[in-house]
């Protein structure tokens, strides 16, 4: 069995269904994995195996995720087990009722097993601001892995976790899968419920999946989608199947490439990569097209507008009275809620309640919020045309390699410029994934490079169609070298 854990989620199904082994033993699989390499790697912050296990043994594997374990992003609740969203001010806290996305795993059969380390309250690019430790990235453990959702890039790439879930705001799954190496998928707004993910912007929020396999997002995308009453930005859809136009071909598919995408500043290495993987995309029979999205560079002040502003709302609940952390003998209220929350948030945090608070204040909302609204939809235009002439659009994932730890803690601008090529498809609510297209050599070691498709609205059949059919050509190479 010490080879259970290199199985993706497929496979270790069709294991399960032949009875070459069971969901229990894939659970104790896992757990000594984690025992061998997590100290270093530093994904999880808890795991309950004894729970996982009892699930395992009585796991119908005949359902659709039948027996298959799921890591869990910290920042969606699971009933009973913490939910600290990598924060003090939420240490301790259990959740006291299942997301609608854990509700639906548990539906189709997988076991909800650990929580993975993110930067807190889903704020970072690097799971650097972690109130409890630095998840690193096991291709290169001086290395970050990405963020927000680090800890379930670096669980699936270092083999401590067959899938996993994320959220992504402005990147956070997508950024982190192409520096780890594995995929990572980005529904389309609505497309899944938030209903149990602890806000940070509301309209930008998004659960998905990471995998090791294209077809495997596919298949957890299907479990967890769909309308809840919970959620009323939730869109009532009819039922698809994610892996229905997995073909193994990109015959008749135009893809377009925005030119905005391929800037000054990015990576020589990251770039030819991609281009290269283009260039495989063309053979696999695509029709390239060049096209513009010109309100690119406005993206990332847009985003930290209208995301910190959203943040500051949300945010406000963590005061101390009905959960998590609370500061100790404060002399009046008003000491309460400035030391429980000066005590609780970590810097990044806080540096994005102040930024969001003051683009709402009185006589600053009309000049910052409601022109970033404006601009947003500007952007949200420019794909609606790119999609008009292309069925979707392909370009880097990040501008860079993974950076090493600490590198630019201080030096938030740049930090944020780490997503340059991922926000923009949150702020217009479309689909998008992350697929390995390559190794660079740094330093003696070898870093994965990251391709992202970018789909139209709900149209993930589609672009995970593409996914697919880029991966079986190339991205096998980082796949079968996983760490």
């Amino acid at each position: 069995m010490s080879n259970l854990t290199s199985l993706t989620i497929s496979e270790l199904q069709s294991g399960f269904r032949k009875g070459d082994f069971t969901p229990a033993d894939s659970v104790r699989a896992l757990e000594a994995r984690i025992q061998e390499v997590d100290a270093e790697v530093g994904a999880y912050l808890a795991r309950d195996f004894e729970s996982a296990l009892a699930a395992a043994e009585t796991a119908d594997v005949s359902l659709p995720l039948g027996g298959v374990p799921v890591g869990i992003k910290d920042v969606i609740n699971v009933l009973g087990e913490q939910c600290s969203c990598g924060s003090k001010i939420l240490a301790g806290y259990k959740a006291p009722y299942d997301a609608t996305a854990i509700k639906k795993l548990r539906e189709a059969g997988a076991i909800p097993f650990g929580r993975l380390n993110m930067d807190e309250f889903a704020m970072g690019s690097s799971t650097e601001n972690s109130a409890y430790q630095i998840t690193r990235n096991p291709w290169d453990t001086t290395r970050i892995p990405g963020g927000s959702s680090g800890g379930s890039a670096a669980a699936v790439a270092a083999r401590e976790a067959f899938g996993t879930l994320g959220s992504d705001t402005g990147g956070s799954i997508r950024q982190p899968a192409s520096l780890c190496g594995v995929i990572g998928l980005k529904p389309s707004y609505g497309r899944v419920s938030r209903y149990g993910l602890v806000a940070f912007a509301s309209s930008l929020d998004q659960i998905g999946p990471f995998a090791r396999s294209t077809r495997d997002c596919a298949a957890i995308l299907n479990a967890i989608a769909g309308k809840d009453p919970h959620d009323s930005t939730s869109l009532d859809l009819p039922a698809e199947d994610f892996t229905s136009r997995m073909t193994g071909d990109l015959k008749g598919v135009r893809l377009g490439i925005p030119k905005e995408y391929f800037v000054d500043g990015m990576d020589a290495r990251v770039r030819a990569k991609v281009e290269d993987a283009i260039k495989t995309c063309e053979g696999l029979g695509a029709e390239l097209v060049e096209v513009s999205l010109p309100h690119t560079e406005y993206a990332i002040g847009v985003y930290y507008i209208i995301a910190t502003a959203e943040a500051s709302a949300n945010l406000a609940r963590f005061d101390g009275v009905r959960y998590g952390h609370r500061a100790k003998n404060p002399t009046d209220l008003l000491d309460h809620y400035k030391r429980t929350r000066e005590e609780g948030f970590g810097s990044e945090v806080k540096r994005r309640i102040i930024l969001g608070t003051y683009v709402l204040s009185s006589g600053y909302y009309d000049a910052y919020y409601l022109r970033a609204q404006k601009v947003r939809t500007l952007i949200r235009r420019d794909f609606t045309g790119a999609f008009e002439k292309v069925d979707a659009l392909v370009c880097p994932t990040s501008p860079d390699l993974a950076f090493k730890i600490g590198e630019r803690v201080n030096d938030p601008l740049r930090m944020y410029l780490a997503d340059i090529f991922t926000i923009a498809a949150n702020l217009a609510g479309i689909c998008g994934i992350s697929v390995p297209c390559g190794l660079v050599e740094e330093q003696g070691r070898q870093l994965p490079v990251g391709l992202q498709f970018l789909g139209k609205p709900l149209d993930e059949s589609r672009l995970l169609g593409i996914a697919d059919a880029y991966e079986q050509a190339g991205a096998k190479e980082v796949l079968a070298t996983i760490p």
